[in-house]
C-alpha cells in the first residue's frame, strides 16, 4: 500500500472523526462515505483494509467483517484542507453497500435508482425484522 497520508496531518471534527470516501482503485467509481476517527485510520494503515468508527452504532468496525466484502486499501489520499481522506481500493466482493448495490451511490436525486442490485443483502446479512 502506498502510503500518502500523514496523521499528524489530519484535522478530525469535534467528535474526534474525519469524513472518507471510498474509490475503487481500478474504474474510479465512488463506492461510500464513511467516517474514521484515529484508531480506524491506524488500523487502516496496519491492516492495509478500511476500518471505520459507526456513528449510529457508537462502534469500529471493519468493513466486510459481515459480509466478506472487503476493502483492500492501496493508497491513502488528504485533501488541501487535511479535513478530508479519499482511499482508492480493491473492493473484494460484489458490493461495498449494505443494500445489495455495488456503490452506496446507487439513486438519483429524485430517489430512483440508477443501478442495479448485485448481491442478495438477506442473504449476506439475513432477514431484517
Amino acid at each position: 500500500m502506498a502510503l500518502e497520508v500523514s496523521l499528524s496531518a489530519v484535522k478530525y471534527d469535534e467528535k474526534g472523526l474525519v469524513p472518507v470516501i471510498v474509490q475503487d482503485a481500478g474504474d474510479s467509481a465512488v463506492l461510500m462515505m464513511a467516517y474514521m476517527n484515529a484508531q480506524s485510520l491506524s488500523e487502516t494503515i496496519t491492516t492495509g483494509y478500511t476500518h471505520f468508527w459507526s456513528r449510529s452504532r457508537g462502534k469500529f468496525w471493519k468493513k466486510g467483517e459481515t459480509s466478506g466484502h472487503v476493502q483492500e486499501v492501496k493508497e491513502i489520499l488528504i485533501d488541501c484542507d487535511g479535513d478530508t481522506i479519499l482511499i482508492k481500493a480493491i473492493q473484494h466482493g460484489p458490493g461495498a453497500c449494505h443494500t445489495g448495490h455495488r456503490s452506496c451511490f446507487y439513486r438519483n436525486i429524485d430517489g430512483t435508482e440508477v443501478a442495479a442490485k448485485v448481491f442478495s443483502e438477506e442473504d449476506v446479512y439475513g432477514k431484517k425484522h
